[in-house]
């Protein structure tokens, strides 16, 4: 196993994890989304005047649709469905009057889930001196030799390595710095349950570490439930089975010990 896997499995296991993590990953809960009033007015003339297709519509033009229902999406991505699927419309329509407005307006203002922040708090935590060097934009960042990290998007990360560093892939990098005068990029992951989306979010990570067309060091910062060992000597979920079985080469490690491993470059 990669000995920085290892130190990231045992720092999870042996020490307080998630009370460092929180300084990587502060989630704290948003407050109620605002609900547009005028959208909002629609809503309510169209659910007291029973008028189906007009409620549906309005309450579609919301962020967050009150009721999990699996067309939903569906009518989002092609509005001209909804004149053509009558029975689908008055199907949902007939769940939100029994929901009654409240309820609607309760469920409609939820604040964002807290997983859904977590995207920029990685690159939040490097600016705030975390590592202990420069944070600089591209241009500087390309004429520095000191150890550095380069300030951009996730976007505008993918672009720089794809234009100096060979980068093939179509998503969005996490991290790219230079330490030791060699580049290193990475994608940071806070995996915080299985399944679906956390399971993508990890295969991405392994497609970074795995592609041998990138000039840099690759780096799968991953923090979360995959550090999370099976009970009564069982190997644990795949995410850490693949952890136990991953080959010394393939940098996978918590954010906690990012640090130490690129001074070792």
């Amino acid at each position: 196993m990669n000995r920085w896997t290892q130190l990231s499995i045992d720092f999870a296991n042996q020490r307080n994890y998630l009370d460092q993590l929180f300084k990587v990953y502060p989630t704290i809960p948003e407050g109620l989304r605002d609900l547009d009033e005028n959208i909002w007015e629609q809503v309510e003339y169209s659910f007291n005047s029973r008028h189906n297709v007009d409620l549906v519509k309005a309450v579609l033009r919301l962020d967050l649709f009150p009721i999990k229902d699996s067309y939903v999406a569906y009518l989002r991505r092609d509005p001209g469905s909804i004149a053509r699927n009558p029975e689908t419309i008055n199907r949902i329509a007939g769940r939100l009057y029994e929901m009654g407005l409240t309820s609607i307006y309760d469920r409609c203002s939820e604040a964002k889930e807290t997983n859904r922040q977590i995207g920029p708090m990685f690159r939040d935590w490097l600016r705030n001196d975390s590592l202990g060097v420069p944070v600089l934009k591209r241009s500087d960042f390309l004429k520095d030799s000191r150890n550095c990290i380069l300030d951009a998007s996730d976007a505008e990360m993918m672009r720089f390595a794809q234009e100096n560093l060979n980068y093939t892939g179509l998503k969005g990098l996490d991290f790219v710095g230079k330490f030791g005068g060699k580049y290193v990029v990475g994608e940071a992951k806070f995996l915080t349950d299985f399944g679906g989306h956390q399971n993508a979010q990890f295969e991405d990570a392994k497609n970074l570490i795995k592609n041998k067309d990138i000039n840099a060091i690759k780096i799968a910062i991953l923090d979360g439930v995959l550090y999370i060992p099976g009970r009564n000597g069982r190997t644990g979920n795949k995410l850490y089975r693949y952890l136990i079985e991953n080959r010394e080469e393939y940098n996978i490690m918590s954010a906690l010990v990012f640090r130490e491993f690129l001074y070792t470059i």
